[in-house]
C-alpha cells in the first residue's frame, strides 16, 4: 500500500481510509485513487488488512457440509445478507469431520473475521474446541444447537415440524411410522424423533419408529437403501411413512419407484410420504414431496442481525439468546 501511494501522489493513510470506506475522502481523491487501481491493477492483501485492525469487515460462516442443498440455501442467504451489509463473507464446509471443523476454526481465528455464524456438527462436534473459539471470536450458533455455547442460537422449532406433518398425515389417512438413521448426524434427527414420540402420544396413536443403518451425509443413498431393504421384507408398518428429513425421503421415493410401488394422496397409490426440510428439490421429485418447510428468510436474517448486535457489543451479551422459528407445512402430491 505504501508503494502504491507513493506511485501515485496520495498519503498511504488517505489510501487506507479509502479501502475502509471509499465515501469517506473527497470526491477527486477518489477519483483519483479509482483511476490508478485500474491503471496499476492494485488489490490490497484483505489478510495483512486485518492483521493491523482491531475489528475488520471479514465474517466467515461455517457449515457441516456444504452439498447438502439446506446448507447450500442457507448459506446463499447469509452471504448475500453479509455483501449487502458491506462486509464480505468466508465460507467454509467442516465435510462433517470434527478434525476439519477444528481446523477451519483455528484458521479463521488467524483471519481475526469481525464475527462467525457457525452451523456446528452437533454430536460429532469438539464441544471444548469450540467453546474456547466463541470465547475469543463473537460467535452465532445456527441450525444445529450446543447448550451454552456461543453468545446466541438461531434455528428451527423441530416440535412445529413434526407435530403439523403427524396431525395432518393422521387426520387424513394411516397412521404415520417415523422413518429416520439409527446414527443420524445431525442432532436435529433426534429433536425429530422425540417429537414424533410426544405428539403421537397426545394423540394417542402408536408411534411406528424404522431405522435403517448407515453413516455420515449421503442421507439419500442411505435412504433407498434402507427402503429398499423395508419394502422388499414388507416390514412396513403402516401405508404412511414420515421420514426424519427431505434427502432420505428422496432415497425412500426411489426405493418405491424401483420396486414399481405407487406413491401419492390419490386412492391407487400404496403409500403417502411425506417428510421435513423442504429442501429446493423436494418440488421437483415425482411425486413431489409434502414436507414442513424451514423459514430460510427469517433463521438467516435474524442469524445476521443478532451477529451485527453482537460485534457492536464488543463480542459479548449479557444473556444467550436462543430463537426458534415454525415451520410451515407445504401440502404436494407425495401425501
Amino acid at each position: 500500500m505504501a508503494e502504491f501511494a507513493a506511485l501515485i501522489g496520495i498519503s498511504r493513510p488517505t489510501i487506507s481510509k479509502y479501502f475502509n470506506d471509499p465515501d469517506s475522502v473527497r470526491s477527486s481523491t477518489r477519483d483519483r485513487i479509482e483511476a490508478a487501481l485500474k491503471q496499476y491493477d492494485y488489490r490490497p492483501n484483505i489478510y495483512a488488512i486485518n492483521q493491523n485492525r482491531r475489528l475488520t469487515k471479514t465474517i466467515g460462516i461455517v457449515v457441516p457440509y456444504l452439498a447438502d442443498p439446506f446448507f447450500a440455501e442457507i448459506a446463499r442467504m447469509l452471504e448475500r445478507r453479509c455483501i449487502t451489509a458491506g462486509y464480505t463473507p468466508s465460507l467454509f464446509s467442516s465435510h462433517g469431520e470434527q478434525s476439519l471443523e477444528n481446523a477451519i476454526l483455528d484458521n479463521l481465528r488467524a483471519l481475526k473475521p469481525a464475527g462467525v455464524l457457525l452451523a456446528p456438527l452437533g454430536r460429532t462436534s469438539d464441544r471444548k474446541h469450540i467453546e474456547a473459539f466463541c470465547r475469543d471470536v463473537p460467535t452465532i450458533l445456527f441450525d444445529s444447537n450446543i447448550e451454552g455455547v456461543g453468545a446466541a442460537f438461531v434455528g428451527s422449532d423441530n416440535f412445529s415440524f413434526v407435530s403439523q406433518t403427524v396431525e395432518y398425515i393422521s387426520r387424513t389417512g394411516h397412521t404415520p411410522c417415523f422413518f429416520e438413521m439409527k446414527n443420524p448426524a445431525n442432532p436435529n434427527a433426534n429433536k425429530r424423533r422425540l417429537a414424533y414420540l410426544e405428539i403421537m402420544g397426545r394423540l394417542s396413536l402408536e408411534p411406528y419408529v424404522i431405522q435403517i443403518e448407515g453413516e455420515g451425509w449421503s442421507f439419500e443413498e442411505i435412504g433407498r437403501q434402507g427402503a429398499l431393504k423395508i419394502l422388499h421384507d414388507k416390514a412396513l408398518p403402516t401405508n404412511a411413512v414420515l421420514c426424519s428429513n427431505d434427502r432420505l425421503a428422496i432415497g425412500f421415493l426411489s426405493a418405491c419407484h424401483e420396486m414399481g410401488i405407487s406413491v401419492g394422496r390419490e386412492e391407487k397409490c400404496e403409500i403417502r410420504v411425506a417428510s421435513h426440510d423442504d429442501h429446493p428439490y423436494a418440488r421437483y421429485t415425482c411425486p413431489s414431496l409434502t414436507t414442513a418447510a424451514h423459514d430460510y428468510e427469517s433463521v438467516s436474517e435474524h442469524a445476521l442481525s443478532a451477529l451485527f448486535q453482537l460485534i457492536e457489543a464488543g463480542g459479548r451479551l449479557a444473556t444467550r439468546e436462543e430463537k426458534l422459528f415454525t415451520a410451515r407445512l407445504v401440502m404436494r402430491d407425495s401425501a
